[in-house]
């Protein structure tokens, strides 16, 4: 199937949402509005709301549902890449091909714009109706997830990590969001618990195979398709896949994470099959 075809109809959903959620703002100062909506609109794979959709899609045939955890993943998501582009952590000046949210509208209100969308983030979550929910994703983007692998990674520079200690960090940092990607997807269309337990498997898997995949472009990869600096972990001292284990040994964990991934979507029959179009995808694009 056409994997990119499937996450820009996912996209388009996710965006005409957001779109309404944004336009409800209406006492947002000027400044504040115009800087939200140029990182959240700037474009990108949109990854995670197509798993929150497609997960909502596998258990009932229907993502509607599913509609504000995926805009407020990627709110959550976007918030997260504005502060990681800050001069305080990766002191990038690239995001997805154009300058990023401090270089154009100054450190304080970066801060304040990804403050303000994970805040945003749980108001539309929380129309869903569905507080387990709410509070998954909060632990997701919290101190067992995505900020506290943020600070792992950060007290990690300057040190080699073992293979395990290097799993635990990207299990919080980047593999809790994704993997609630999918769990949100799947409770908010009434998934039962076996399925559940199969799509949460395929998340973890989906979501290692992603973050070893990112290490190997961050060595192999172009800015220009990429949209962001090449070589940055490499410059920040920070360890990664190919770094620890080696380029060929990352392929091959990456490539049997996939597998996993794959063996975890056995129990689904032909409506998985974006899924697994998008398990091979991860590990084989280019950007």
């Amino acid at each position: 199937m056409d994997v990119s075809a499937y996450l820009n109809e996912k996209a388009a959903r996710t965006e005409e949402a957001l779109e309404d959620y944004f336009n409800s703002w209406n006492g947002a100062p000027p400044q504040l509005a115009d800087a939200m909506r140029y990182s959240l609109f700037a474009g990108g794979k949109r990854l995670r709301p197509g798993l929150v959709l497609g997960a909502a899609e596998i258990v009932s045939g229907d993502d509607a549902a599913a509609l504000p955890a995926a805009c407020a993943i990627e709110m959550i998501h976007t918030y997260s890449l504005i502060h990681d582009d800050l001069p305080s952590m990766d002191d990038d000046d690239l995001r997805r091909g154009r300058p990023t949210s401090h270089i154009v509208h100054g450190e304080a209100l970066a801060i304040l714009t990804g403050d303000t969308l994970l805040a945003m983030a749980f108001d539309v979550v929380s129309r869903a109706g569905n507080a387990a929910v709410v509070s998954e994703i909060a632990r997701a983007a919290g101190v067992e997830g995505m900020a506290g692998g943020q600070v792992i990674d950060l007290l990690s520079e300057d040190k080699q990590l073992t293979l395990d200690e290097l799993r635990r960090l990207h299990a919080y940092k980047t593999g809790a969001l994704i993997r609630v990607s999918v769990r949100a997807g799947a409770m908010l269309a009434g998934t039962d618990t076996e399925a559940l337990e199969a799509l949460t498997r395929y998340g973890e898997h989906v979501g290692l195979a992603f973050q070893i995949a990112d290490d190997i472009l961050n060595v192999t990869g172009t800015e220009e398709a990429l949209g962001k600096p090449v070589g940055s972990d490499v410059a920040h001292k920070k360890s990664t896949y190919p770094g620890v284990v080696g380029l060929d040994e990352a392929r091959r964990l990456a490539e049997a994470s996939t597998d996993e991934a794959l063996h975890a979507l056995e129990p689904f029959g032909a409506e998985a099959e974006p899924f697994r179009a998008l398990a091979r995808y991860i590990i084989e694009r280019d950007s």
